[in-house]
């Protein structure tokens, strides 16, 4: 099964893809999407730029399930709805592709890569690392991306092997 990670951003979008079989993944490809432009360039316009790179992402690399990060909501309720809207799209390109997208937040994502829920950023990156050695990130949005990739691959293992209920 491939799956599709994805850490949204405004400005910048990180990609990640991951196989899976079985217990074992492997890296695939990983990236970024820019907007560009800042506060400069408008905000459709920003969007259509991240919604057209993760649909040829996903064109590309033709994934079975995808994962998005949650929304951190922070003190800037402008910054916090922006980001929101990029999540929104981070959503809807794969939905539109009929891919099921698994949510995730932040503290879950580094509690299943690195074992604990407050881990810093060099820590994910060791522990994605780690778990597809050769890995090279384009960025830290991108290794950020594969981290929630793996959460999802590994969410998606727990329940392939857990019994139906009611069976013993």
């Amino acid at each position: 099964m491939r799956v599709l990670g994805i850490d949204p951003g405004l400005r910048n979008m990180g990609w990640g893809i991951i196989d899976m079989d079985g217990p074992r993944l492997r890296h695939v490809a990983n990236g970024v999407i820019r907007s560009g432009g800042g506060g400069d360039a408008a905000l459709g316009a920003r969007l259509s730029v991240l919604f057209r790179g993760l649909c040829a992402v996903i064109a590309e690399h033709a994934p079975d399930a995808a994962a998005v990060e949650q929304t951190f909501v922070n003190r800037d309720a402008v910054g916090t709805l922006k980001l929101g809207q990029a999540r929104g799209i981070a959503v809807l390109a794969p939905a539109e592709a009929g891919i099921e997208v698994g949510e995730y937040a932040p503290n879950a994502v580094k509690k299943t890569v690195v074992g604990v829920g407050h881990a810093g950023k060099e820590q994910i990156q060791h522990m994605v690392r780690v778990q597809l050695p050769g890995v090279q990130f384009e960025g830290p949005d991108a290794a950020d991306a594969l981290a929630i990739a793996i959460c999802h691959a590994h969410h998606l293992q727990g329940r392939a092997i857990r019994p139906a209920r009611g069976v013993a």
